[in-house]
This record gives C-alpha cells, structure tokens and sequence, in this order.
C-alpha cells in the first residue's frame, strides 16, 4: 500500500473511524501541530550531547502519539475509541511531567534572567519545541472552547510540558554552553 492515496486532493483528510473533514478543520490544525511538535522533539532528541535529554524526550514522544489519536476522534466516536481499548490522556501522565520539572528544578541552574535561545543547539532545539508546543496548546485550548474535545488533561499536558522544555533547554544551558 503506498503512501499516495491521493484522497487527500480536495482538501479533506481522515480522521479517526474514517471521518473526512477538511484540512483547514481545528482538530487537524491542532494535531498538525502536536506532529510539529513531535518532530521538533525529535530533533532536540537526535542533537543533545546528554542521555537525559534523550531519556525523557523519547517517553514524551510517545505520549504524543497517544495525544493525536485522542485528537484525531471525533466527540460522537468517543465511546467506540474507549471500547476498542484506545487508551484516553490521564492525569498519570501529568504525574510523569511534574515529576521530571522538579527532578531538574533540583538541580541548580542559576536561572536568573529571560533566556535566550541559542546557546547552544540542543538548548535551542528544545526551545523550539516549546513555542511548537505553546502553539498546539493555543490550538487545543480553541478546540476544548468550542466544545469539540471533552479532555482537559490534554490541555493542561501541553501547558505542563512547555515549562518542562523550557527547563530542559536550560538545563542544557547550563550543562554544554561554551564559556
């Protein structure tokens, strides 16, 4: 099976069971960009000279999947996703957030001053992704207002997750900053 179907062409794209909507619809606008974000993750990943970088960008990938499966539903498809087993965002997976700000909060990195991006590829990699992900939260934050997702734990993940990208950008600061 190719990657070509072009059923895409006129505009619209599927969702989840097989729903076409078109591609400028704020459920794709904001999956779209929970897939940038995941790419940009990837990238933060594969330039970080540290395992730990690595160690718990690889989870919060994952989870970003399960995040635009639960995106990509439809709100009348949402008993049929549960009872095909799909798994729904939990606030467990909040847990694992707060669990890794206060691990590098523990950590002393003289965070006095506004930072600026670019000290170094990995910190500015991780940057990135926390203005992707500061975008997908405003696009999921529309979507949640509008009365089209039901999830608050998805909202309240993204908003979690930029401040630990912003930690984790300057724990890479202060880990492989020249000088």
């Amino acid at each position: 099976m190719s990657i070509v179907t072009k059923t895409g062409d006129d505009g619209t794209t599927t969702l989840m069971y097989g729903r076409r909507v078109s591609k400028t619809h704020p459920r794709v606008a904001a999956s779209g960009c929970v897939d940038e974000l995941n790419s940009a993750l990837g990238f933060a990943r594969a330039t970080a000279p540290d395992a730990f970088i690595g160690d718990n960008v690889l989870p919060i990938q994952k989870d970003l999947v399960a995040l635009m499966g639960e995106l990509s539903l439809l709100p009348e498809d949402r008993a049929r996703y549960e009872k095909d087993g799909y798994p729904l965002f939990t606030a467990d997976l909040l847990n694992k957030l707060d669990e890794l700000a206060k691990s590098i909060e523990a950590e002393t990195l003289f965070l006095n001053d506004w930072a600026t991006p670019g000290s170094t590829l990995s910190s500015a990699g991780l940057d990135v992704a926390r203005t992707v992900c500061r975008r997908a939260e405003r696009h999921v934050c529309a979507l949640q207002e509008s009365g089209e997702l039901n999830n608050r734990n998805i909202v309240i993940y993204l908003n979690r997750l930029s401040d630990v990208l912003w930690l984790m950008a300057r724990w890479a600061d202060s880990k492989n900053a020249p000088g």
